[in-house]
């Protein structure tokens, strides 16, 4: 098995076993997001981590998605090219939601 072909579906499956974590934990789920399990709880409890934790699964499950596509279709197809393409997808999705400043990375989760 190529090397692009394989990390698609093993990191396609750890996505896929991280979203299944964030849907069991809900809202607990939360504190496995990075900068928000170092907030001070007084400051956690300004957002609404059930819906933090709801779209930290959705995100997970995309990536799983289409990481296992890729893998799945250059298997079919017998090239790696599909693979390297779902790669490049995951890092722009990937890239698009990391944010340094706390605001841009839970801002939109600020209860009301």
């Amino acid at each position: 098995m190529d090397m692009w072909i394989g990390t698609c579906k093993w990191v396609g499956i750890i996505f896929g076993v991280t979203a299944l974590l964030f849907a069991v934990l809900r809202e607990k789920g939360a504190m496995l997001i990075a900068g928000f399990n170092t907030m001070p709880k007084e400051k956690r409890e300004l957002y609404d981590k059930k819906r933090m934790s709801r779209d930290q699964r959705n995100a997970f499950a995309l990536w799983a998605v289409i990481l296992e596509a890729g893998g799945i279709l250059s298997d079919l197809t017998m090239s790696q090219n599909a693979a390297i393409l779902a790669i490049i997808i995951w890092l722009v999705l990937f890239f698009r939601e990391v944010h340094v400043d706390e605001e841009k990375a839970f801002g939109k989760y600020r209860m009301k």
